[in-house]
């Protein structure tokens, strides 16, 4: 079987459309305005250029690229647990460089570069050794927490320059240079899932993963690529993270699991893998962002706040979820 045919049975199966596949496509559409509308009523400073820009633009990019890290692994119908500790352990890394080795902006590509190896790891163990990835990026998840909390030493290490901090913090034409890259990224994602091999048989190894062995095409190396992705992804969340507010602490990335796992199904990434895409994605981080951003501004208690997007989640799970596939989810 080709590539091309690859694609042709792809399309065949996104044709078969349900009454699901339509509360997938528009669900978020209509939660993202009904959150907007509720807030818009019940505060003041919700639909402010302030509060939209510098509060749910800003703060949904981290999120953005972290979610569209663990997509990908999604959609091969694997999962990626390790993603926060990503973020720790390459802005720790990328502070560690700059305030200590003074390598300037060669810290960016080496801190990204970390966060690939740690994808590559993931990748590693789960094809080769055939431990299921949640296990596996469950593992990580914990060991690379350690390796950045050990580095920090516990405590909040910063530096002082003001030339790279302006990757993340400088502005063009008003337009924050952090939403910028976010968006720039975004479209770069789309690109790779759709308009590349790497894309194609990354729906359908969650589709039917004898479609791609029939493809003749090495299934061990396009499950790693997803997870060698991720690394980088989570990479470049953690430096401009950092750079954003010019330190790192032991915390740094923390609490971005959850609702990235939540902002891809809800999305439309199914976690039963070959449905949905980095494309679809952007939706759920903004709802989350969004409603995140509105209770802060109705001052809701932070556990009730954990309460809400847990039952988000399940929600979302609930929708998303193809039980015709529910045997093979890993």
């Amino acid at each position: 079987m080709s590539t091309s045919s690859v694609s042709e049975w792809i399309t065949e199966q996104r044709e078969q459309r349900t009454l699901q596949d339509w509360i997938q496509d528009l669900g978020p559409f209509v939660m993202l305005f009904g959150l907007m509308a509720i807030f818009s009523l019940t505060t003041e400073t919700f639909l402010t250029e302030g509060n939209l820009l510098d509060n749910v633009a800003k703060n949904a990019v981290t999120l953005l690229l972290i979610a569209l890290a663990g997509t990908f692994p999604i959609l091969q119908q694997s999962i990626d647990l390790s993603v926060e500790s990503v973020v720790l352990l390459t802005g720790v890394v990328t502070v560690v460089l700059i305030a200590e080795y003074n390598l300037g902006l060669l810290a960016i590509p080496i801190a990204i570069g970390v966060g690939m190896l740690a994808g590559l790891f993931n990748g590693l163990v789960f094809t080769k050794l055939k431990v299921p990835s949640f296990l596996v990026t469950l593992g990580t998840l914990s060991v690379m927490a350690g390796v950045g909390k050990i580095i920090t030493g516990g405590s909040t290490i910063t530096f002082r320059n003001d030339s790279i901090r302006s990757i993340a913090t400088g502005n063009v034409l008003g337009i924050p240079n952090l939403v910028l890259w976010g968006l720039l990224i975004y479209v770069a994602c789309i690109v790779l899932a759709f308009r590349t091999k790497f894309g194609r048989y990354c729906f359908a190894l969650g589709e039917n993963e004898r479609v791609v062995e029939l493809a003749g095409a090495k299934v061990d190396r396009y499950k790693i690529y997803p997870f060698v992705l991720s690394g980088l992804l989570c990479g470049i969340a953690g430096v401009l993270l950092t750079l954003r507010i010019s330190s790192a602490s032991p915390n740094i990335g923390s609490g971005n699991l959850l609702p990235s796992i939540a902002a891809i199904v809800m999305g439309g990434t199914a976690l039963t893998g070959g449905v949905g895409g980095p494309h679809r994605t952007i939706l759920g981080v903004l709802v989350i962002a969004v409603l995140n951003n509105g209770m802060n501004l109705l001052a809701v208690d932070s556990f009730v706040q954990e309460i809400i997007l847990g039952l988000v989640v399940v929600a979302a799970v609930a929708l998303s979820i193809d039980r015709d596939k529910i045997d093979v989810v890993k």
